[in-house]
């Protein structure tokens, strides 16, 4: 159908041009086929209009020809396969028919900013041309043609759906003045393909349901707002109409619900490896051993045999040391050129000849032993090891220095220039510096003036570096030796020649120390395996410090007197076919290069026409172990065989820094058959086994071999995990390698040397082959026919995941045949396993093109996502995408995977798009608990409990009624009594005095004064107010003795106080308007008593909490328990500092005083704000020994005064008087902010003890209390798998899964509380968690005016027992604990029974059929990164929802995503379905400092958090 749209909208003579220009592809170029088609399109083209450029601007020519085809998005054909491309774009067929809708993440604006590409891109790349600029534009607009003639109704109503998930992208949000064209243009640049993708990506008939609203959806609905009402939860910058297009149909408040449900519909699709490993949560765990697939290929073939290399001939005129042929020619072949270097423009800069190089590292040698210190005292010995720090692009000042270092039998360790004290891996390096102890750098003048120095002039000491002394190497710096001094030209021994660094795949880096006498035969089996003869050329593109381009291009080409031209890497950026020149030019006979050169040399043969490759006789590709090398060969062979390249001089080899040449394919002649490449099954690879693809085309690789083993070397193929058996003839396993060439240890490393230089394999009985030890390669491979050597990867890219493996290099493959020119800058992508939950789990990391927008990048991830779960049938755990050129470099240019993994971990990759997909690739989850009913009844619950010697979970206080109080209590029974008592009896006794921000007492009250007051309020109560006996009375007062006193007369004038919060000054706005929207004649009597608030506000304060009602018996219970318990007299004096609004706040601040008689010192917490240090300063200006206070108080004093210790301490602030120290609150104990807070303050006098909290409900204001005459506090650890079954088991404190729990304080006299299961509402053993039901005098009697949930009173006020205790009438307090017997004793003798509050029962979240506390995942979330301030968690439709407050930058928001991700899989076994990061202050915090989360969720689902970014984790 859409061909033949498209035939239908060009005349058929376009139509006949365009199929005669298709045949020519193959003898054009790709860029020259995209040109005449443009050229022939370019009528029917209609001209957009960029707002953003100048259509008639001129563009700018490229600064260079060469680098004009090297644009910015083309991708890495190190990995190209026509083949496996097609296989990709066949896999990704198949996803066509899928209906599902991808859930794109949500960004605000600012989350990320994408640099500019001038930024972005060195100095030594460029953009795109303008001929592809203009292609791109017109294939654009071809592309808007054929979207508006493809204008069917599924299209538009899945592109409704999608275009609702990109509300705040940055890609799709209008904003400013151009946001309706920019949105017009972006329509238009997507091409035919990417209309197909959105096609296939949500073809559902409607659009997903509205799971938060009750109204029915129709798909075409719009929804029209008045001009001058705002929406709330826009975007910063976002207009009301950008609001509604993207929204595409779906009201505002829905489009994160229905982002939800679109996640919910892409995680309904079956997993593809089944759940064949769980764990069962039962006191312990228990993993299930996975039962084999039997359908898992198995190697069949027999045992391998080692492979012998041919023998290492003896050549009569070999030199007896590699000193000793440099000795020689520097006598013989003075003048004969050793080395030729080239400058930044490809052309020769000098050369140096045999004589100059003997000469000159004569020179060195002298120098290093004789003049760097005295005579007694030299500085270096031989046998000591020095640095070479030289860059690439002098190679004659390091072989100077090389062989300087040989003659003077000191020991070279050639290094990487370090540019600055961040550079990719420089600790490393400064690790290897110090495990080989080196103390020594030598340098050139160049480039020691090029380091980086302070601001003394001193270089600059590196991260992890040992101190250094630098040495200039540079003729005019050396020493001629004296006459009668001669170096030492010994026998190749087995001392250590030089030492070579080595990177593992964790980023360790580690020094192979290599023998002289290996270092020899090496030399001599490349000889022999290359057949090289003096006098060739050889031009080396690698690195000369190391691997191939030190072992061929400086050792072995001075061994054969050769003449090598080095290429630098400089030169390569700049010049890529400076390599293919320098061989034309000096005939070179053998060229040593990477799959990178090939290709860069491919991508630039046009600019030269006139090369000829014809002298050469071996082109070795030194990377040729990469499975993916055959394709840069093929291609580089197609493009250059017309200039005289011929298939045998194309000679992979394989090496590894341990065992260096592995093997090597020989140069044959010309004619010669090439050896038939193996065609693999991936799948079978992932096993471990070959196949050979016959079935499925799309999982196939093809390999080319590595030629033979080196001369003189045995081979082995052993198993890479476990004991190093033998493999079958079949099986893949890593390639150990027997020769005298080779290193001989980890320099400094003896334990990890042992497992990789002295390995001896054994047969299938595990008997060993024989005795001489085998070195492991690191390679991966198996052996063919004829001997020959295959390569499939390397154990550093092996990705280990649900036991099959796969190789990094065929991810990495697969990803950038997924179409990255638009996405990905350069092919630069990075291919790693974290460990997450027991398992390997895979993350891909790209670099994004800088003018890449955001359905581009979300697109290609999620095609990428489709491509490898086809093609290797392995899930992906992360794909990020990251600003271009900010990902760590190697000193060549490449990607530094190891520091790329460690910024991962740690939250420092700042990526700009991100996409999480745990639901798909997580398979080892714990088993959901299935909950079984129960078939007992309550009297077998109860004889099982006694039986397993469990107790029923109950405690109690001491008896209310033995009080022998000789007071008031006897005589006044209510407390407007006992104030008019205290006033008679008495009138000066001081009972409240308020403190300001300075500490100055602003006001108190007698008990007279109080009484006098209270009596003039109630006077105008019933004067003014014609208040009647039983009305409820508001009162707003901030807190003061104002708010007390009105308290009082209200109980004189009969009435029921109702204490509500003053509004805040950030609400005052709100509240204005909402006063000009009620009518006055709504309003309450308002009697204005003398205070500063205005009383307008009340009628609009929103009352979230119930009220509740609390009789006068109640009252005078709970306030003589309390001063039982705290031993509260006359003569005490206590301190305040919490809001007095509610809860037991509101008891100590109005009526505890009046009862027991008490001095009570107020502290405004307000206050606190403005003078931080002021409730410590009054509890040591007052002496207080007892003190009260909140959360909120207590993480201000720590966070405010922590660093402030001392500066008190000389204010002669002293907190030894402080005897109790209690918080009180409705939660579990913040252990750790008490911990913390009695340790800072330790200093200060502060007993740790005297710390404790309180606990109390709506339903019973005071259940626990901390006394005087009480245990300390105890604190236990929990096992936390069990506490998710509602049980409690006991552990040591370290416990893996442990969780520190602090008893809430003492049970207060006359209160009982029990453990009842909340389903059942059966008492529990003490070995339970479960609900904490209260039996006391001071209970609430129930909710204030609740119209139609009548039964809530009965339910929550008024319950009993299911069985047991069925008399007893108890209150139900919403939270879960448990009750532990403990071993101290209490005031009465018996041992202390301790509640534990774990968690309010209305906030615990039902996951796979578990109990979670979301202050567990909360504390968990809060550790994950520093930049994370809070954190708070929910559930929507059985997904867990993660808030995070950032408190860094912006750039880091996207970080927290996967770190959030991993913390909550690893500890608490759940995965996070959507991680919303927000500002700081936007999680909703209630006055005593508790979470709102449920507030939170609501605003969440109407969008009403301008979140910064929302991540939907696949």
């Amino acid at each position: 159908m859409f061909l033949s749209l498209l035939l239908a909208l060009f005349p058929s003579p376009l139509i006949a041009e365009l199929a005669h220009l298709a045949p020519l592809t193959c003898d054009i170029t790709q860029k020259g086929y995209e040109k005449k088609q443009a050229k022939l399109l370019a009528p029917f083209v209609p001209q957009t209009q960029n707002p953003t450029s100048n259509p008639n601007a001129v563009p700018v020519a490229a600064p260079r020809q060469h680098r004009a085809h090297r644009s910015g998005g083309t991708r890495d054909d190190r990995y190209r396969s026509d083949i496996h491309t097609e296989a990709v774009q066949a896999a990704l067929a198949r996803h066509k028919e899928e209906k599902m809708a991808l859930p794109m993440p949500t960004k605000r604006r600012s989350a990320f900013v994408q640099p500019p590409a001038e930024n972005c891109t060195p100095p030594d790349t460029s953009s795109a041309s303008e001929d592809e600029g203009s292609l791109r534009r017109r294939q654009a607009a071809i592309s808007a043609m054929l979207a508006q003639n493809l204008q069917s109704p599924e299209y538009w109503i899945n592109r409704s759906v999608q275009s609702s998930s990109t509300s705040s992208s940055a890609s799709s949000t209008l904003s400013h003045g151009d946001g309706k064209t920019h949105n017009h243009n972006q329509g238009q640049t997507s091409v035919l393909a990417d209309v197909l993708a959105h096609t296939r990506i949500g073809t559902s008939s409607s659009i997903p349901p509205d799971v938060t609203s009750t109204v029915p959806q129709d798909r075409n609905s719009r929804v029209d707002l008045p001009p001058n009402i705002t929406v709330r939860g826009m975007s910063r910058g976002q207009s009301r109409s950008s609001m509604m297009d993207t929204a595409g149909g779906v009201p505002a408040h829905s489009r994160v619900s229905t982002k939800i449900q679109q996640l919910l519909n892409t995680l309904k699709r079956p997993k593809r490896p089944p759940l064949s490993e769980f764990f069962l949560d039962d006191f312990e765990e228990i993993v299930e051993v996975p039962q084999p697939d039997p359908n898992t290929p198995r190697p069949e073939g027999r045992q391998m045999i080692p492979v012998k290399g041919e023998p290492l001939g003896v050549v009569s005129n070999w030199p007896p040391a590699l000193q000793a042929a440099l000795a020689r020619w520097g006598a013989t072949q003075a003048k004969s050129p050793a080395l030729t270097a080239l400058d930044i423009t490809g052309k020769p800069l000098y050369t140096l000849t045999y004589g100059k190089l003997w000469s000159r590292s004569l020179k060195l040698a002298y120098t290093l032993l004789n003049k760097l210190g005295t005579k007694n005292e030299p500085v270096l010995k031989p046998g000591d090891r020095v640095a070479l720090v030289y860059p690439n692009s002098d190679p004659g000042m390091f072989w100077v220095a090389f062989y300087g270092c040989l003659l003077a039998e000191v020991i070279p360790v050639p290094i990487e220039v370090p540019l600055s004290r961040k550079d990719a891996g420089s600790q490393q390096i400064g690790f290897l510096l110090g495990s080989c102890g080196v103390g020594l750098a030598l340098t050139s003048e160049v480039c020691l003036k090029g380091l980086p120095k302070t601001q003394n002039g001193e270089i600059m000491q590196f991260k992890g570096w040992p101190r250094l002394k630098w040495v200039v190497t540079d003729t005019k710096y050396l020493t001629k030796p004296s006459k009668d001094w001669q170096p030492l030209l010994p026998t190749a021994n087995t001392d250590t020649a030089y030492i070579e660094y080595k990177a593992s795949k964790e980023g360790t880096v580690m020094g192979v120390a290599v023998s002289k006498i290996s270092m020899l035969t090496h030399c001599q089996a490349l000889t022999q395996a290359c057949n090289y003869c003096e006098g060739e050329t050889l031009v080396n593109v690698l690195d000369f410090k190391k691997d191939s381009g030190l072992w061929h291009g400086v050792l072995t080409s001075v061994m054969n007197r050769i003449h090598t031209i080095s290429v630098p890497y400089s030169v390569m950026k700049a010049c890529p076919l400076s390599w293919v020149q320098r061989v034309h030019v000096h005939k070179a006979r053998v060229a040593l290069v990477k799959c990178r050169d090939l290709h860069w040399a491919m991508m630039a043969h046009r600019d030269q026409k006139d090369t000829n490759l014809s002298s050469l006789r071996m082109l070795i590709v030194a990377d040729g172990a990469n499975p993916w090398s055959v394709s840069s060969c093929d291609a580089f062979l197609n493009v250059f065989q017309s200039h005289g390249l011929t298939p045998e001089m194309i000679c992979p080899c394989a090496s590894s820094p341990e065992a260096m040449t592995v093997a090597i394919r020989r140069p044959g002649a010309q004619g010669t058959p090439l050896p038939a490449r193996a065609v693999l099954s991936m799948a079978g690879l992932s096993h471990g086994v070959i196949r050979v693809n016959t079935e499925d085309k799309n999982s196939a690789l093809t390999v080319q071999d590595v030629g033979h083993v080196m001369p003189g070397a045995l081979m082995c193929i052993v198993k890479p995990d476990g004991p190093p058996m033998l493999c079958k003839t079949d099986e893949i396993g890593e390639i150990v390698l027997n020769s005298r060439a080779g290193g001989t240890m980890y320099y400094g490393l003896p334990g990890v040397t042992k497992n990789t230089f002295e390995v001896i394999p054994v047969n299938s009985g595990g008997t060993p082959i024989g005795e001489v030890p085998f070195k492991r390669t690191g390679l991966l491979g198996f052996v063919g026919p004829g001997s020959l050597v295959f390569v499939v990867g390397k154990i550093e890219g092996l990705l280990s995941v649900s036991g099959r493996r796969h190789n990094a290099d065929d991810l990495v493959a697969t990803a950038l045949a997924v179409e990255p020119v638009k996405t990905i800058y350069r092919g630069r992508i990075a291919v790693f396993s974290v460990t997450v939950f027991y398992d390997e789990r895979v993350v891909i990391v790209a670099e994004q093109r800088p003018d890449a927008n955001e359905e581009d990048s979300f697109q290609w991830m999620s095609r990428v996502l489709q491509a490898i779960d086809s093609i290797h049938q392995v899930g992906l755990y992360c794909l990020a995408l990251v600003p271009a050129n900010t990902l760590p470099k190697t000193p060549l240019g490449g990607i530094h995977v190891s520091e790329t993994k460690q910024h991962f971990l740690e939250g420092s990759l700042h990526p700009c798009n991100i996409l999480m997909c745990p639901h798909t690739c997580v398979t080892n989850l714990p088993k959901p608990r299935q909950k079984q009913p129960v078939g007992v009844g309550p009297a077998s619950i109860m004889v099982g409990n006694l039986v397993a010697g469990k107790r029923i979970a109950q405690a109690s206080g001491r008896d209310l009624g033995l009080i022998d109080d000789q007071e008031q209590s006897r005589k006044h029974q209510f407390l407007s009594e006992a104030l008019q008592w205290r006033a008679q009896t008495d009138p000066d006794q001081v009972l409240y005095m308020l403190l300001n921000a300075k500490g100055v007492a602003v006001s108190t009250a007698t008990c007279s004064q109080l009484h006098k007051r209270a009596e003039k309020i109630t006077a105008a109560l019933l004067e003014r107010g014609g208040i009647n006996t039983g009305d409820n009375v508001v009162l707003l007062y901030p807190p003061g003795i104002d708010l007390i006193a009105s308290f009082y007369g209200c109980l004189y004038a009969g009435c029921i106080p109702v204490t509500v919060r003053p509004p805040h000054s950030q609400n005052l706005n709100c509240c204005l308007q909402a006063a000009g929207c009620v009518n006055v004649k709504t309003w309450p009597n308002i009697i204005d008593t003398g205070t500063e608030i205005k009383c307008i506000y009340m009628a609009f304060m929103p009352i979230v909490e119930r009220s509740m009602i609390f009789p006068e018996n109640a009252v005078n219970a709970l306030c003589r328990s309390i001063k039982l318990q705290c031993e509260l007299y006359s003569s005490r004096q206590i301190a305040i500092c919490m809001d007095p609004y509610c809860g037991l706040g509101f008891v100590l601040w109005c009526m505890s005083s009046v009862y027991s008689g008490h001095q009570s010192i107020l502290i405004p917490p307000m206050e606190l704000e403005t003078s931080l240090p002021l409730w410590l300063s009054t509890l040591s200006q007052y002496k207080i020994r007892d003190t009260f206070c909140s959360y909120s108080v207590m993480e201000l004093c720590t966070k405010g005064l922590g660093t402030q210790t001392e500066a008190l301490k000389a204010r002669g602030v002293n907190l030894s008087c402080v005897r109790s120290c209690v918080i009180i609150a409705e939660e579990r104990p913040r252990l750790a902010l008490t911990q913390s807070f009695s340790k800072l303050f330790k200093d200060l006098g502060l007993s740790p003890r005297a710390v404790s909290t309180a606990f109390g409900a709506r339903v019973n204001l005071a259940i626990c209390l901390q006394g005087t005459a009480g245990p300390d506090p105890s604190t236990v650890y929990v096992d936390m798998k069990s506490l998710r079954h509602d049980r409690v088991r006991l552990v040591e404190r370290g416990a893996p899964q442990s969780l520190p729990l602090m008893e809430s304080g003492t049970i207060l006299p006359g209160v009982r509380v029990i453990i009842v299961n909340p389903e059942t509402r059966g008492p529990l053993g003490d070995s339970h968690l479960g609900e904490i039901w209260v039996n006391s005098p001071h209970n609430a009697s129930g909710y204030y005016s609740i119209y139609g949930e009548e039964s809530l009173q009965g339910d929550h006020f008024n319950t009993r027992l299911s069985f047991g205790d069925t008399e007893t009438h108890w209150a139900r307090t919403g939270y879960l604990g448990f009750v532990r017997r403990t071993e101290l004793l209490d005031a009465r003798g018996d041992r202390h029974d301790a509640l534990f509050v774990v968690g309010s029962l209305d906030e615990t979240l039902e996951l796979r059929g578990l109990r979670y506390h979301p202050i567990d995942i909360e504390t968990s979330v809060s550790r994950a990164h520093r930049s994370i301030a809070e954190s708070a968690v929910f559930t929507w439709t059985n997904l867990l929802v993660v808030v995070v407050e950032l408190s860094g930058s912006e750039q880091e928001a996207l970080d927290l995503v996967p770190l959030v991700t991993n913390v909550v899989l690893k500890e608490h076994h759940l995965i996070v379905g959507v991680v919303v990061i927000v500002d700081p202050g936007v999680i909703p915090i209630n006055s005593r400092g508790e979470k709102q989360r449920m507030h939170l969720r609501d605003s969440f689902l109407a969008d009403q958090l301008d979140p910064i970014y929302v991540a939907y984790n696949m």
